[in-house]
């Protein structure tokens, strides 16, 4: 196994671990979660665990692909795994946001939806030998949503401060920009869909 795909494996064995520091029983075997408080906005040490851990993660998204290209690493399970990865890293998190309140149940079920369908059509065309590369508006929306989970593992700070709602705001961008590019991997594949109907 090359270093890139070793990063997306870790990227992966990451994903636990988050979910590991969001749930752990803090509580009930008696410790206390430590909080920070900037002005009136507290934001909780294990958001910052979580934080960190992300962009690791992300990082990692980045490097196994410039290593993949530079390098000439690309592989077959490469090409498989790391588009899991990112789906995984991502939508855990806004499950996991949902599951606490903290973002819109029905951006996340618009977001999970989407990568449903993608990842359905992308299977399909490429039965027929097509590839679908992501385009702009499905990087734009990976984007978003590295945006959107860091400030709201923020606490929307530093926006916060100001009465602006930042990481709300980024939550629907990238539910927007997940329905747009979901929209233009459909028309795409659009020959494929409907030749047999």
């Amino acid at each position: 196994m090359n270093i890139a795909n070793k990063l997306t494996v870790f990227r992966i064995i990451l994903i636990p671990v988050i979910v590991l520091v969001e749930f752990f029983p803090y509580s009930q075997l008696g410790i206390s979660m430590p909080y920070l408080t900037v002005e009136h906005v507290t934001l909780s040490v294990k958001n910052i665990v979580v934080l960190v851990l992300f962009i690791v993660a992300s990082f990692t998204d980045f490097l196994d692909g410039y290593l993949a290209r530079s390098k000439n690493m690309i592989t077959v399970f490469g090409k498989f795994l790391d588009p899991i990865a990112d789906k995984l890293l991502v939508n855990t998190l806004f499950i996991i946001f949902a599951a606490q309140g903290v973002v819109p149940i029905i951006a996340v079920i618009v977001m999970i939806w989407r990568d449903t369908i993608v990842d359905a059509v992308r299977m399909l065309v490429s039965q027929r030998g097509m590839v679908m590369a992501a385009g702009y508006l499905g990087k734009v929306k990976t984007v978003a949503q590295m945006v959107a989970i860091i400030f709201v593992l923020m606490n929307n700070l530093p926006f916060e401060l100001f009465g602006l709602p930042v990481a709300s705001i980024m939550v629907w961008f990238a539910t927007l920009m997940s329905v747009l590019s979901g929209a233009s991997y459909l028309i795409q594949a659009r020959s494929y869909l409907t030749e047999s109907m």
